[in-house]
């Protein structure tokens, strides 16, 4: 586990909020050198705390408003075999492993309800897939997000070794 202080956070923060920020002006905002920025973001990403950038995109804006979580039952013989096979399906956003009656959670998006059913009827003709249950997603009302939790987690961290935090 990496060390994990203040300033990552805040450099993380203002990654979320604005992916395309610079260094320049990440170092600017939170009153570092551009030096220490690109330490701490190359130290990020090596230990795999960082994981990458990607971009953030309205499915519904390219003609893919509906998306549903499906639950899949497994043979768990084949679980990794199944959870294979989901790669080739172009509709999956996201897959996950659960606990519970159901062993993966699977995120899609399509063009229609209808479509939805369609997708459904493929994974469960996934060699593995016992059953599935699917959820429509009506309304993302928090997205993704990891401020508020990191904030939580470092408030009381240091901001790194030489510099103190911005008041």
């Amino acid at each position: 586990m990496t060390t994990f202080d203040r300033l990552d956070a805040e450099i993380i923060g203002r990654l979320e909020r604005n992916g395309r920020i610079g260094v320049a002006q990440l170092a600017s905002d939170l009153g570092v050198s551009r030096n220490t920025i690109q330490a701490r973001m190359t130290r990020l990403e090596e230990s795999g705390v960082l994981r990458g950038f990607r971009p953030e995109l309205d499915l519904s804006a390219i003609g893919l408003p509906v998306q549903a979580h499906i639950s899949l039952e497994v043979d768990q013989r084949m679980l990794s075999e199944t959870i294979e096979r989901l790669h080739d399906v172009p509709e999956v956003l996201e897959a996950r492993t659960q606990a519970g009656r159901e062993d993966l959670v699977v995120l899609v998006a399509a063009h229609s309800v209808g479509d939805i059913q369609r997708i459904a009827l493929d994974l469960v003709n996934v060699a593995g897939v016992k059953h599935t249950d699917t959820t429509l997603i009506i309304n993302t009302v928090i997205p993704y997000r990891v401020w508020p939790l990191l904030d939580r987690h470092t408030s009381t961290k240091g901001w790194g070794r030489s510099t103190p935090p911005p008041r």
